[in-house]
C-alpha cells in the first residue's frame, strides 16, 4: 500500500507576513494625542501667584533695604530685603540666611510678620 506523497516542513516555503509597520515606530496619531494630553495637564495646573508684597510691606522695604533682597545691614545682623534678624526669619518660617533666600520667599515671610505682628516689627520703617 502505498502512501500519499506528503510534503515535508523542510520543503515548504513560508513567506513572511508582511508587517503593518515598523514595530518601533511610533504613529504620528500617538505622538498628537500623547502631546495633546500634556498641553492639557500643563494648562489644568494652578499656576503660581506672583508673590508680590502689599503696598505698605513694599514702604517698609524700600526704607529699611531700597528694596534690595540680598541688603546686609546692622553689622550683619539684620538681613534681606525687611531686614530680618535670623531670630525672626526663623520665627516665621524662614530657613537658612534671609538675605540668601529668594524675594519672594522674604515678601511671604514678611507678610506672616505683618499679619502676626502689624508694622511694630519694623519700627523706624513701619510707621
Amino acid at each position: 500500500m502505498a502512501f500519499p506523497a506528503v510534503a515535508s516542513a523542510a520543503a515548504v516555503e513560508l513567506a513572511p507576513a508582511p508587517l503593518a509597520s515598523d514595530p518601533f515606530e511610533r504613529p504620528a496619531a500617538n505622538h498628537d494625542v500623547r502631546s495633546a494630553v500634556r498641553s492639557a495637564q500643563r494648562d489644568a495646573r494652578p499656576k503660581p501667584r506672583p508673590a508680590t508684597a502689599s503696598p505698605a510691606l513694599e514702604a517698609i522695604a524700600a526704607c529699611e533695604s531700597g528694596g534690595d533682597p540680598a541688603a546686609i545691614g546692622g553689622g550683619g545682623l539684620y538681613r534681606g530685603k525687611y531686614q530680618f534678624s535670623v531670630e525672626t526669619w526663623q520665627a516665621v518660617g524662614g530657613t537658612g540666611d534671609p538675605a540668601a533666600a529668594p524675594e519672594a520667599e522674604q515678601d511671604r515671610r514678611a507678610t506672616i510678620l505683618y499679619n502676626q505682628s502689624g508694622p511694630g516689627q519694623w519700627p523706624l520703617c513701619g510707621s
